[in-house]
């Protein structure tokens, strides 16, 4: 560890300089952004000196030197100018036919760019990253890299630096780098090299869950004490919202779906419920916000016929109306719904992930209907919290979980957790305290 960090009487950090390498930042609603983002104002109020690298697709920060750079390949940059386009000017029209031309010139270069490196869309944003990272490190001499998920690319353009530069470099990993059972593509060899990079070569790298951390060091023992855990947490954000009680049981979902994180389980629940109790169909609604249900679940609910009950309100944008951001009016709605739902997955990645939105579930104060799978620490946490607790993959506990919290429900008595949420100075603190 860098001698630099030592104790003094006002700080251990206070006056030091930190390059952050983060692609998402500032972006709105976006789980890897807010890692990061809501962890700074903690940084800046110990002292510390930023200097942020990203890419382009959040707002510019305004409170120090803020470098926001395009990929150079194709693919990448295809995506950053959708997304630009559509922050600017929303993805009516004109996005659609921007769209489709960038996607017209850029095609046969992304083409070749996957037949030759079939890497994932952003991989090549380390270029810009290290060349200006290497111009901000000759210019200002920070003392510390800090590289931060999700896109890998911050991770490979901090390893380069360390061995260039020799400065302090510390790691966060948001998501499982090597997943068991895996395709063997390149992308997942280009990942999995990269993880024993920094497992050899970062001062300080850690993992949000237990199960993550466990698995590098089988990979790595050269870790050794270099690696911990931190739960990165989430800024509780303010909200003039009240939770009311209202005629219908409102069940809400924040967050992405997919394939391997479905409503499936829920809606075969739900429909075995209404069997059962048939008035459950006129008291109880799914709302779903952040992203469109997934496809196998989606099949299930029109199969059902249960179109009514499960709703789906799509991503929410910036209002024209009152000026909130997308994530504040998520805030608003989580503490107004009956219940929060927070589903898993089911695949074996789930023991080394905890769902970023439960951390603001926490804050929220709603009651808690959630899927954990294979994920010991999750349940802990859930069960701390009183939370109404069904594993994913066991379909009558499921019936059982939701028909508990419909009965809480009906007699105005659903489950409350006395604990606080867990905020991002928490993390601020743990990564000092593992620095000195």
């Amino acid at each position: 560890m860098s001698e630099k960090f030592t104790k003094n009487e006002n700080s251990a950090i206070s006056g030091q300089h930190w390059l952050i390498l983060a692609h998402c930042f500032n972006m709105d609603g976006r789980a890897a952004s807010q890692t990061i983002t809501d962890k700074l104002p903690h940084l800046i109020k110990k002292g510390v000196k930023l200097s942020v690298i990203s890419g382009i697709s959040g707002s510019h920060d305004q409170r120090f030197p803020h470098f926001q750079l395009l990929p150079w390949g194709p693919s990448g940059l295809r995506f950053d100018l959708r997304h630009l386009v559509a922050m600017r000017f929303g993805r009516g029209k004109l996005y659609r036919i921007i769209g489709l031309l960038v996607t017209i010139i850029l095609a046969p270069l992304i083409i070749i760019e996957r037949l030759l490196f079939g890497l994932q869309s952003h991989a090549s944003w380390v270029f810009p990253a290290m060349v200006r990272a290497l111009w901000l490190i000759w210019k200002q001499r920070p003392e510390v890299i800090y590289s931060t998920g999700g896109v890998y690319a911050a991770h490979w353009a901090g390893c380069w630096l360390k061995k260039l530069t020799g400065i302090t470099w510390i790691a966060e990993i948001h998501d499982p780098m090597v997943i068991a059972g895996a395709e063997n593509t390149r992308n997942e060899r280009r990942m999995a090299k990269l993880e024993g990079d920094i497992c050899r070569h970062a001062d300080l790298v850690w993992w949000f869950t237990e199960g993550a951390l466990n698995s590098a060091r089988q990979r790595h023992p050269e870790l050794e004490a270099r690696g911990v855990v931190i739960l990165p947490g989430v800024a509780r954000l303010s909200t003039d919202a009240r939770y009311q009680r209202g005629q219908q049981m409102i069940i809400g979902h924040f967050g992405s779906l997919s394939n391997t994180r479905s409503l499936l389980p829920i809606v075969q629940a739900v429909a075995t419920l209404i069997a059962q109790q048939p008035e459950v169909r006129i008291k109880l609604r799914v709302h779903v916000y952040g992203g469109n249900i997934d496809a196998p679940a989606i099949e299930e609910i029109a199969r059902q016929g249960l179109g009514d009950v499960f709703i789906c309100f799509g991503r929410l944008e910036k209002s024209t109306e009152t000026g909130q951001s997308g994530r504040e009016q998520v805030i608003d709605l989580m503490h107004q719904v009956d219940c929060l739902l927070m589903v898993h997955g089911n695949i074996a990645d789930c023991s080394e992930y905890i769902p970023s939105k439960l951390y603001e579930y926490f804050w929220a104060g709603r009651p808690i209907i959630a899927l954990p799978y294979k994920n010991p620490q999750l349940e802990r946490m859930l069960a701390e919290r009183n939370c109404y607790i069904a594993e994913s993959d066991n379909p009558d506990e499921i019936v059982a979980t939701i028909s508990a919290a419909y009965d809480d429900y009906q007699q105005d008595n659903l489950r409350q957790s006395s604990l606080p949420g867990i905020g991002t100075e928490q993390a601020v603190d743990a990564i000092l305290e593992a620095l000195e």
